[in-house]
C-alpha cells in the first residue's frame, strides 16, 4: 500500500496534518511519502507562496479578508472569465509534476491543502493520475474556498459533520463527504488525567490553570495578556508558550522575575508536549488556528481566542462560538472579563466540556487512515 501526501507551504497546519496522517498510516503498514507540490515545480513559486500568505494575513488584513470573501461567496465561478493565478501556475506545472508523481506510483494521494488538490484535478483531468484514489483534507472548521471545485477529487474529509449541509450547498455531493474530523497527533486521542500532566510538567494540580498560546512563530502578545491576567484578583496558573519567539519569552521571563502576586507564571519556547500541557490546564487562549483548535477539541479544553486570521480562522470562530465552545475576546470583551466569567461559572464551564466532547473527532486521524488502508485492500 503506497501513499502519496501532498502538501503546500502556507502556515503550519497542512503540514503538521500531513504528519500526523502519515505516520499514523506507516503505524499500519503504508510505504508513505510526503511532498511540497511546488517545490518540485518552482521554489520561487513555493516561497512567494509561503510568505505571501504569512506577509498579507499579517499585514494586509483588510485586502486578505475582501479576496477570501469574494472566493467563498462566488466560488470558482467568480474567477471563470479570468483564472486565479494559481490554477495558472498548476496547469503550467502539472506535466512537470506529473513525472514526479509517476516515480511513486501511489496507490492513494492525500492533498492536505487546497492548491494540492487543485493540482491532483488538472492532472485527473488531464488522465495522468489512471484509477489513483484521491482525498482531500479542509484543515480549518469551514469550507475553503475553491474546494467545490476539485470534482475529480474522489473524497474531502471534513473537520465536522456539522458542516456537512454547508459542502452540500456549496455544490459538494454528500457521498464525496467524510466528516472525520481534522487529523491531529494520536497523541491527543490518549487519556492523561490532570493530576499526571500537572506531575510531569512540575505544576500545582488543584490551581487554575490557563494555557496561552500564540502559534507556531509565537506571534501573540503575551505580556499584555499576562499582566492582564495577574489583576484579575484570581490565584492562577499560566503556561505561557512563546513558541520561537526568544525576545517573547525573554520578556515575559523578566516579568515573572519582577511580579510578586498570588499567580504563578511559566514561560516556555517552542514545545513539543502540548498535549500534557492541554491536560493540565482549565482554558486555552489562542488563535484560532485549525490544528489548535482541533487539539483543543479532542481534549475537552474550552478556548478563548484571540486575534483570527481573516477568512479561515474567522470561519472557525464562528462555528465553536455558535456551537457553544469558545468565546471571542474582542476591545468589549477583554480577556480579564472573558476569564472571570468563565471562572465564576462552573457550570459553564462544564457545559462547555460536554459540548466539546460531542462535536470532537479526538480518533480522525485514525479513522482517516483506516479509511484508507481498507481502500487499498479493495484495490
Amino acid at each position: 500500500m503506497r501513499v502519496l501526501i501532498l502538501s503546500v507551504t502556507a502556515g503550519f497546519g497542512h503540514h503538521a496534518t500531513a504528519k500526523a496522517v502519515g505516520d499514523q498510516l506507516t503505524a499500519c503498514g503504508a510505504e508513505v511519502h510526503t511532498l511540497d507540490v511546488y517545490a518540485y515545480i518552482s521554489n520561487l513559486i513555493r516561497a512567494t507562496i509561503d510568505k505571501g500568505y504569512l506577509f498579507s494575513s499579517k499585514h494586509m488584513q483588510t485586502l486578505y479578508r475582501l479576496v477570501y470573501q469574494l472566493a467563498e461567496n462566488n466560488g470558482a465561478s467568480y474567477f471563470s472569465s479570468a483564472p486565479s493565478i494559481i490554477n495558472i501556475i498548476n496547469a503550467l506545472g502539472a506535466s512537470k509534476f506529473a513525472k514526479v508523481l509517476a516515480g511513486y506510483a501511489p496507490d492513494v494521494i492525500v492533498c492536505t491543502h487546497v492548491f494540492a488538490a487543485q493540482m491532483v484535478d488538472e492532472l485527473k483531468k488531464r488522465k495522468k493520475l489512471a484509477d489513483i484514489t484521491t482525498i482531500g483534507i479542509v484543515t480549518d472548521y469551514t469550507l475553503h474556498p475553491y474546494w467545490e471545485d476539485v470534482p475529480r477529487v474522489q473524497y474531502i474529509v471534513t473537520a465536522s459533520e456539522l458542516l456537512t449541509y454547508r459542502c452540500v450547498k456549496r455544490g459538494i455531493p454528500e457521498e464525496r463527504i467524510l466528516p472525520f474530523g481534522i487529523p491531529v497527533h494520536p497523541k491527543f486521542n490518549r487519556p492523561l488525567s490532570r493530576a499526571d500532566a500537572a506531575a510531569q510538567l512540575g505544576i500545582d494540580p488543584q490551581m487554575r490553570t490557563i494555557l496561552l498560546m500564540g502559534g507556531s512563530m509565537g506571534y501573540a502578545d503575551h505580556v499584555k495578556t499576562v499582566e492582564t491576567l495577574t489583576g484579575i484578583g484570581l490565584p492562577l496558573q499560566m503556561l505561557v508558550v512563546c513558541g520561537n519567539n526568544a525576545k517573547l519569552k525573554a520578556r515575559i521571563e523578566h516579568f515573572a522575575e519582577k511580579y510578586e502576586g498570588d499567580c504563578v507564571i511559566r514561560p516556555y519556547g517552542f514545545v513539543h508536549n502540548v498535549e500534557v500541557m492541554m491536560s493540565a490546564s482549565d482554558c486555552i487562549v489562542s488563535k484560532p488556528g485549525g490544528l489548535t483548535v482541533s487539539e483543543a477539541l479532542a481534549k475537552s479544553l474550552p478556548m478563548l481566542l484571540v486575534d483570527p486570521i481573516p477568512g479561515h480562522e474567522e470561519r472557525n470562530v464562528e462555528f465553536l462560538v455558535n456551537n457553544g465552545m469558545a468565546a471571542l475576546i474582542t476591545r468589549h470583551f477583554p480577556i480579564d472579563e472573558a476569564v472571570y466569567e468563565l471562572f465564576r461559572n462552573p457550570v459553564r464551564l462544564d457545559t462547555v466540556r460536554q459540548t466539546m466532547q460531542a462535536v470532537a473527532h479526538p480518533d480522525a486521524t485514525e479513522r482517516l487512515a483506516d479509511f484508507i488502508m481498507r481502500l487499498g485492500q479493495s484495490k
